[in-house]
This record gives structure tokens, C-alpha cells and sequence, in this order.
């Protein structure tokens, strides 16, 4: 998790204009880096850095000796990027994960090298011998990406809208500040001036379809068929696959715990790997809301079962208004369900940061959408109707639940990793028949509690228990 901002043909002056870039500081509160662009004098790159994986050079623009008109900022992590890197043969300069995107670039193009990523980001890519510049987004959005593009093609672009509102140039009508599309990418010209015009914007993955860069998993090819024990299987190798690749940092990992199914399966199945892998710590998991609230108590009765360092954040009705308007600030929204949902996220999220060494935080985000899992779908008229919401739900959370999860926990230079939103594993949940996937028996996300059942991750009734509206916290 980063900041990322940049500025092409600005008419003002940079020194004035970089001030916008600090509006994000808190994104990356390691390092900052501002840099003009050789041969281009008003454009610019902003940086912030989380430092996660390669310390030494880890600080971006990232540039390097086989490609010096390649100029990338990027926000995210590319769990795929020694894989392809093995595959084609690539030979690198550093350590970083997105590094890959420059070899993919020269090698492929923009289109494949986006289709190619295995991952979450958010990305500018400047190609100063052909004159280009490209942005781009993850599948769901889970790195944010804004743009202000005026009329005479001056192009702003920043990782949250508060690095672009006080932007200046003079422009004949004004310019809105919208969020970047999840899943596209989008082509400019550069002209000599500095100036951009946008020549291409196409999607590069969507949701229902299998991600390209599949076809290079380091997992085995999954049985096709649809009897219940089989999907059933597929589900838990690919979950768990999801997690195990998440695992990539150099900095400690923990895990949001609410004590609902979704926060609780990603905490068991961290947990497992981690003893797996045999990381050299235990994992930490974080509760919040009142004192013996039933989220609190049930989010102990998991930890105590999977045997985490597990934290409890207790705070009043007082504390959570008193946060209200810093939680607006870093949303950037007004949307009431979203900012109710949030003060808990963010409350915790500065515990983790003030009080821990954890850093790298696991949530259970996307999954209600995925699995179905709210209460109104019980009362879907048809399997398909459900289906189609869910696959509405799952393109719109870059609008909600993903836009919690980021700013709440980037507010305080956390690194939010989603297994439940893993590429392969929602477009393998989404191919399966539609009337596998509705709620039984009057249980929600019943196909997905079937999965996991009886393997001891975590006690029946947490498994079993029903979904219910979060009051103070909402991470699943």
C-alpha cells in the first residue's frame, strides 16, 4: 500500500503544485520521492512508500538500466511476478514485484501485460520513446486510482481525490475528479507540450471470466466438474491458494477478526499457513467493538480455536462520533452506510498502528457479495436474479465495501490484503451453477459454509452462525 501521484502538462509551477502529492503522505509513511520527468519539465511523479517487499529499492518512479524511457508508479503487490518472470525469463534489476510490469510492457504490450497481473494495483506507466502514457486498475478496485483530465489535455492523477482538489490550472470549464474504472486500462498520447489526449480505454479482465494469467498459476488445473464434492474442493484449494499467495512481505502480518464467517475463515486458513510456511511470528488478530459485544466474544471463542495473538480494541459511543469526521476525511464519501460501517475499521486500524508491529492486515472483504451472502437474497424470486446481483455487487465495490477497507486502513499505513476477492477464486465461484450458489435451508453463503465444514478451522457455531448487521465494524 502507497501513494501515487502525477501530473502531465501542468501550467502552473511544479514546486507549488507538489503540495497536492503531501495531501496523501499518510498512504506511505515511510519514504517521498517528487521527480520531474527528463525532457518534460511540467511533468511529475509523487510518491509515497510503504516499504513491503525489497527495502533497498523499493522507491518508485521505478526506473531501470534496460529500459531508461520506462518511468513507473504503482500502488499494489503482483503475487504472480516471480512466476512470469520464471516463464519468460526475465531478468531483473530489483527485487520489487512490479518490476514485472516494465518487462511485460516491452515484452507484450499494455494489453497483456495488464491482463498478465495476478495481483491488486493501481499503476502510471510513462513510455517517454513512444510518447504514452498509460493508467490502469485491478480487476475490483481494491488499489484506488483518481484522474482530472481537462479540455487542453492537462492530466492529474493521484490515489485518492484529496491529492487532486486543489490542483491548479487554468482551464475553460472546470474538470471533475472521478475514480479510475477497476479492471481497464487507458492510453494517452503525450505531446511535446506535455499535454495528454486518451486514445484507448479498454477493459482488460472482468469478474465472470477466467483471469489470462490463470493459464501460468503455479496451482494444478482444478476438476471441471459440478458435483458438490468436487466444487466443494475446488473451493477450498483455490481459497486457500488465494491466502498462501498473500502471504508475500517482508513486514509482520495480521488479521482483522470480527468473529463472522468471512473474517474467521481468512484468520483460520493465515493462521494454518503461516505455521505452514513457518513464519517467524504468530499471527495477530484484532477485534473492536464494545466491551463483551457479541462480536468481541465470538471473535475470541475463533481466536482462542486457531490459536492467535489476538487483540481486543474496546471503545464508547463518544469515541467512535468523535472519529466521525477524520473517518470522512480519508473516505471521501458521505454514503451513511459506508461511513457507519467504517468507524470501527478505522479505530482499529489506528490501534494496529500505534500499539503493534503488524503491518500487512488480512480483512474478509467481497465475500458477502460473492457468495451471496446477505439477508435480502433469500428472497431472490429466481437462482439467476441472485446471480446477476451478486455479479452487480461484486463490480460495484470499488463504490463501498472496497473504498472502506483501503481508506480506513490506509489512514494509518496499513496494507489491506482481500483473499476473497483472489482473481481465480471469484471467477471460479461465479461460474458455478446458479442455483448452487443461493442461499439453503435458510442458511446464507450455504455452499461455502458446505466447503469448509468439518475440518476444524474454526468452532461449528462460528461456521454456522447467521449473518447479522454490523453496528460498530464491518470486515466480515
Amino acid at each position: 500500500m502507497c501513494g501515487i501521484w502525477a501530473l502531465f502538462g501542468s501550467d502552473e509551477c511544479l514546486s507549488v503544485q507538489c503540495t497536492s502529492a503531501m495531501k496523501i503522505a499518510h498512504r506511505g509513511p515511510d519514504a517521498f520521492r517528487f521527480e520531474n520527468v527528463n525532457g518534460f519539465t511540467n511533468c511529475c511523479f509523487g510518491f509515497h512508500r510503504l516499504a513491503i517487499v525489497d527495502q533497498l529499492y523499493g522507491m518508485q518512479p521505478l526506473r531501470i538500466k534496460k529500459f531508461p524511457f520506462l518511468w513507473l508508479c504503482y500502488n499494489g503487490e503482483i503475487y504472480n511476478h516471480h512466476t512470469l518472470k520464471k516463464k519468460f525469463e526475465f531478468d531483473y534489476q530489483t527485487k520489487v514485484d512490479g518490476e514485472i510490469l516494465l518487462h511485460l510492457y516491452d515484452r507484450f504490450g499494455i494489453q497483456k501485460m495488464a491482463s498478465l497481473l495476478d495481483g491488486v494495483f493501481a499503476f502510471i506507466l510513462l513510455d517517454t520513446a513512444n510518447r504514452k502514457v498509460f493508467l490502469g486498475r485491478d480487476t475490483y478496485g481494491v488499489r484506488p486510482l483518481f484522474k482530472l483530465l481537462t479540455d487542453d489535455g492537462f492530466l492529474a492523477v493521484c490515489s485518492e481525490a484529496k491529492g487532486l482538489i486543489d490542483i491548479t490550472h487554468a482551464m475553460a470549464t472546470p474538470a471533475n475528479i472521478v475514480p479510475f474504472l477497476p479492471g481497464y486500462f487507458e492510453a494517452f498520447d503525450l505531446k511535446k507540450n506535455g499535454k495528454v489526449q486518451s486514445i484507448q480505454m479498454e477493459q482488460f479482465h472482468c469478474c465472470t471470466q477466467e483471469p489470462a494469467h490463470a493459464i501460468y498459476d503455479t496451482m494444478e488445473r482444478l476438476p471441471t466438474r459440478f458435483d458438490e464434492e468436487t466444487v466443494k474442493s475446488n473451493i477450498r484449494s483455490l481459497f486457500e491458494n488465494a491466502v498462501r499467495k498473500r502471504l508475500m512481505a517482508h513486514r509482520r502480518i495480521g488479521c482483522l477478526l470480527s468473529g463472522g464467517l468471512d473474517s474467521s475463515l481468512v484468520a483460520a486458513t493465515l493462521v494454518k499457513l503461516a505455521k505452514e510456511e513457518k513464519l517467524q511470528y504468530p499471527i495477530q488478530t484484532f477485534s473492536i467493538g464494545s466491551e463483551d459485544s457479541p462480536d468481541i466474544i465470538a471473535a475470541r471463542k475463533v481466536a482462542a480455536h486457531i490459536g492467535s495473538e489476538h487483540h481486543e480494541v474496546n471503545f464508547t459511543a463518544e469515541e467512535g462520533i468523535q472519529a466521525v469526521e477524520e473517518v470522512i476525511f480519508h473516505l471521501e464519501t458521505y454514503d451513511i452506510t459506508t461511513i457507519r460501517a467504517s468507524v470501527g475499521m478505522y479505530l482499529v486500524s489506528k490501534y494496529i498502528r500505534e500499539k503493534t508491529d503488524s503491518v500487512v492486515i488480512f480483512s474478509g472483504e467481497g465475500s458477502d457479495e460473492l457468495t451471496q451472502g446477505y439477508i435480502y437474497f433469500h428472497k431472490a424470486p429466481t437462482p439467476k436474479a441472485a446471480a446477476e446481483d451478486s455479479v452487480r455487487l461484486m463490480k460495484e465495490l470499488y463504490l463501498f465495501d472496497v473504498l472502506r477497507a483501503d481508506r480506513t486502513t490506509a489512514a494509518h499505513g496499513l496494507e489491506l490484503r482481500v483473499p476473497f476477492l483472489d482473481h481465480r477464486f471469484t471467477a471460479y465461484y461465479l461460474s458455478l451453477p446458479e442455483e448452487m450458489r443461493i442461499p439453503k435451508h435458510g442458511v446464507e453463503k450455504h455452499l461455502l459454509r458446505e466447503s469448509f465444514k468439518g475440518l476444524n478451522l474454526m468452532p461449528d457455531e462460528i461456521l454456522w452462525s447467521y449473518c447479522h448487521i454490523h453496528i460498530a465494524v464491518d470486515y466480515r
